[in-house]
């Protein structure tokens, strides 16, 4: 008899099916429409911008472990990190002094927090927050960097926008479609109740981040522009 139940589908795509719902309202939240829809200011950003810092300090503290974990090393490639540009992008939205004033929302906070927890005491759940917040950046975060450009004036691909340029990836597509393979594979190391776990945790991820979609929003309500 095997150990593991027989997998039904491969674990990415039980992933992305379990937190269809929630990737859907986070898309969807007033702030991402109004702000992809040119109704918010260029510090309505420049917050969105300060608060992911927070996000990807945390994603990205613990790769040294996490690199040599079965589960999430090979998913913790180097050429995904985003810290560095984003803190590029904030010296030049928000000046050279943006670390005397920058806090977290509490949202943000939680989310952050979530995130060290898991790297430490369960990495295959911190493969849900990875999975949610880098595959996205390659793809709907295009989306972003597109209107910031056009809205605020930013250079293609220039200061402002880093974060969502991966200048290490060459082939977008490609590095997604190999992304998936090796979480299918992740995913074959874990029984069928650990990877219900991960999913419902990819569901929390999503939650999160809309989380700080919403607090942002009552932040930065459209019509308030700066």
């Amino acid at each position: 008899m095997p150990v593991h139940a027989p997998v039904t589908a491969p674990f990415s795509v039980q992933l992305r099916t379990a937190s269809a719902e929630e990737h859907q309202a986070a898309e969807q939240s007033s702030f991402m429409s109004d702000l992809l829809g040119g109704r918010l200011g260029i510090q309505a950003y420049t917050d969105l911008t300060a608060q992911l810092r927070y996000v990807y300090r945390a994603l990205e503290a613990h790769l040294d472990t996490l690199a040599r974990h079965p589960v999430t090393g090979p998913l913790t490639d180097r050429a995904l990190l985003r810290t560095a540009a984003i803190e590029r992008d904030l010296d030049h939205l928000a000046g050279p002094h943006w670390r005397d004033t920058l806090t977290p929302l509490p949202a943000t906070a939680a989310c952050a927090e979530r995130i060290h927890t898991l790297a430490t005491d369960w990495p295959a759940g911190y493969l849900a927050h990875h999975y949610t917040r880098y595959l996205g950046d390659l793809s709907g975060g295009q989306i972003i960097r597109g209107v910031a450009e056009r809205t605020f004036g930013l250079a293609r691909k220039g200061d402002g926008v880093r974060f969502y340029v991966f200048e290490e990836i060459d082939n977008p597509a490609a590095f997604k479609r190999d992304y998936r393979a090796k979480l299918d594979a992740a995913g074959e190391l874990l029984d069928a109740a650990e990877r219900e776990r991960v999913a419902a945790e990819c569901k929390a991820a999503f939650g999160l981040n809309g989380a700080i979609f919403a607090e942002l929003a009552e932040r930065h309500p459209a019509g308030r522009q700066a």
